[in-house]
């Protein structure tokens, strides 16, 4: 939970500091980033699912 809270702080942090100096901000569109986030988390539970199926 401390590294969730920190993450979005750091988050919001940043993202103030870019709409200050009125630069875009680093993060792709809404949807295509919870994708890429989704994905990234299915890919990992697949190969832990491959390796424990391989395992036995």
């Amino acid at each position: 939970m401390k590294a969730t809270v920190f993450a979005l702080f750091t988050g919001l942090l940043v993202g103030l500091i870019f709409s200050f100096l009125k630069l875009p901000l680093p993060a792709p569109n809404v949807l295509p980033g919870i994708a890429g986030i989704v994905g990234i988390y299915l890919g990992g539970q697949l190969f832990m699912y491959i390796t424990k199926l391989l395992g036995r």
